[in-house]
């Protein structure tokens, strides 16, 4: 049986795992070798000028050769841009919009249902379809993304958010490290006994996810008809009654 998308420090410590050597990383990553961009949290000029860390943002967004998807408008809270991920190059290649309270990392100073009762969130990843491809360098090739892309892409992002309250702040960078490892083995298992399935709209039509919760979350993964991968993760919010369309102006989450 594969280990769990999240577990606590002493099981963690039981099962092992470690940072991923660099050809681990690689591998993992598959052809998502690129470089996750917090714009909105990073300087940017522009002529002299500190360009505004909202228009930072959506220009990544705008960049995409691809349709950024969300919840449908049955959702009507709040919903934010987050990050977008680049390869070498600066083609964007997979990128995250948040709906509903912006999370805070999940720590030792506030208790899991005090905390899980103040934040609901679904955050869904788009990710770009591609097919196996020459790196921008063209000293390798890049597999192509698919399904388990989407998936480790949204069990990374909810460990991000997670921090369980026994474990010591210095400890945290191991666990996320051997978190970080689990969430590719098991992104690249979808047909295994850690996964149900969920059927759940998609621009209307009935969408078949991969689909699996722990005490800090849930995560989904599926495709589209639009030439996109779906990953989705969150807390506080029930997976099964969500729906996904086509974002019609990017803008308007800015």
């Amino acid at each position: 049986m594969l280990p769990e998308l999240l577990c606590g420090p002493d099981e963690c410590a039981r099962r092992g795992g470690g940072p991923f050597r660099s050809d681990e990383s690689e591998e993992a990553s598959g052809h998502m070798e690129t470089t996750s961009q917090a714009v909105a949290q990073t300087p940017g000029t522009e002529d002299g000028q500190e360009v505004p860390s909202a228009r930072r943002t959506i220009d990544g967004y705008l960049r995409a050769p691809f349709p950024w998807y969300g919840l449908d408008e049955a959702f009507t809270g709040r919903r934010w841009l987050m990050q977008v991920g680049t390869a070498a190059d600066g083609a964007v290649e997979h990128g995250s919009i948040g709906h509903g309270d912006e999370p805070s990392v999940r720590n030792e100073h506030v208790a899991g249902d005090e905390q899980d009762a103040k934040e609901k969130f679904a955050v869904v990843v788009t990710v770009a379809a591609n097919p196996d491809r020459r790196s921008a360098d063209g000293t390798g090739l890049l597999e192509a993304t698919s399904v388990s892309s989407a998936a480790w892409l949204a069990g990374v992002g909810l460990l991000s958010f997670t921090w369980p309250g026994q474990m010591d702040h210095s400890l945290r960078d191991d666990w996320l490290e051997q978190q970080t490892e689990t969430a590719w083995v098991l992104a690249d298992d979808l047909g295994g006994q850690d996964w149900s399935t969920l059927s759940l709209p998609v621009d209307g039509v009935p969408t078949r996810f991969h689909y699996r919760e722990s005490e800090f979350g849930w995560v989904l993964a599926g495709s589209t008809e639009q030439g996109v991968h779906l990953g989705a993760y969150g807390r506080g919010v029930s997976a099964y009654g969500l729906a996904f369309s086509v974002v019609k102006d990017i803008a308007a989450y800015a």
